[in-house]
């Protein structure tokens, strides 16, 4: 394994997990190379990314025609599309998973953002793709709504493991915190192990500043006393709220409730830091939220800038309480978190459900052609 910024995060107790993978990736050595030479413990094959590869490529039109001619239709074949590269994935990380004692080696796969809303829906489609994929260190990535919190008390309490993106905000992850013992809790209550089931909350930093921006730098062009404040707090939202996460992440891992299913082999639920959209390679949010017992969430663009230039400094649990007064001041300026948190959740289920829509009409345009 080199000695880069990248290898010298474990160190700091963090893991690193390679976002937006495909097919080719992960037949062609590629992600092999970064396992074992920057010691990426985790592989994420989402519906954005697979999106963007069956439009742009054709690493898929063997597969889809395969599978069109079988009788499938677009969302079965995308279904089936996200559970093979999921198995593949897992397949890969499976050496990390079992020397890692199942702490870590994980690979995550997408369900359909349809069905964000409909926590029934959600465990039933859960089930059906952890068959599918049929390996014990792959997560199903659901959105956090309160649909997706419901329905991961049921995952947990069944063996399934679960990622929970979407969240953004203290009680809604108090409520996935919840969920999760939840699960633990019923498992341990009719004798099943706790030691391989576990859970993540994955929260995708960058969309929170963004949303933030325009009303940050219109009271920044001001005359009035909050200018100077809302300059200040632009583009620091999101750090402070992941440390804010963290110290409560810190607080329910900390109690006896806690301390008693870990007793049972049950396992911490660890936060994953999301920290770039495609094509931005600034380090601020990776560099930032450096810390023991969470994981870094990079694209392959911002793993290559990580490995060159990245500082690897443990700073998560520096200035929480600065941390915790900037969310203060973002109230002070008349923003509501609670409703802050709404908004990112709509916004965050719609640019799913669009990237997902956006596949099935490429994929059936493809099914078209190989019949």
């Amino acid at each position: 394994m080199r000695d880069t910024p990248i290898t010298r995060l474990r160190g700091c107790g963090q893991s690193v997990w390679l976002d937006g993978i495909g097919r080719s990736m992960l037949l062609s050595g590629e992600l092999a190379a970064l396992v074992q030479e920057d010691g990426v413990s985790g592989l994420a094959s989402t519906v954005a990314s697979l999106e963007r590869l069956v439009a742009a490529g054709s690493d898929y039109d063997a597969s889809i025609a395969f599978l069109s001619r079988r009788g499938d239709g677009a969302p079965q074949i995308c279904a089936t599309l996200l559970a093979e590269d999921a198995r593949l994935a897992a397949d890969l990380m499976r050496p990390v998973y079992e020397l890692s004692d199942g702490r870590d080696g994980f690979a995550t796969l997408d369900i359909s953002p349809r069905l964000a809303r409909d926590a029934g829906k959600t465990v039933a489609e859960a089930r059906r793709l952890w068959d599918m994929a049929d390996s014990p260190n792959l997560y199903i990535r659901i959105p956090g709504t309160l649909e997706g919190v419901a329905a991961l008390r049921e995952l947990v309490r069944e063996g399934i493991s679960v990622c929970v993106t979407l969240v953004f905000s203290v009680p809604r992850y108090r409520a996935a915190a919840d969920a999760y013992l939840d699960g633990l809790s019923l498992r341990a209550a009719r004798g099943l192990p706790l030691e391989r089931v576990t859970s993540v909350v994955e929260l995708p930093l960058m969309q929170i500043d963004r949303l933030l921006e325009p009303l940050l730098s219109s009271l920044a062009r001001g005359e009035n006393a909050e200018r100077s404040l809302a300059e200040v707090l632009k583009g620091k939202a999101a750090i402070a709220f992941a440390k804010a996460l963290r110290c409560v992440n810190r607080e329910i891992h900390g109690n006896d409730r806690y301390r008693v299913l870990a007793a049972r082999g049950g396992r911490a639920q660890r936060l994953v830091w999301a920290s770039s959209g495609a094509g931005d390679l600034d380090l601020t949010y990776p560099e930032a939220l450096i810390g023991t017992d969470t994981v870094q969430l990079m694209a392959p663009g911002m793993l290559a800038a990580y490995r060159e230039r990245g500082a690897s400094v443990c700073r998560l649990d520096d200035g929480v309480q600065e941390s915790l007064v900037l969310l203060e001041n973002l109230c002070t300026l008349g923003v509501n978190l609670h409703h802050l948190a709404q908004e990112l959740e709509d916004e965050g289920v719609e640019r799913l459900t669009r990237h997902y829509d956006s596949l099935l009409r490429n994929i059936e345009l493809k099914r078209r052609a190989a019949l």
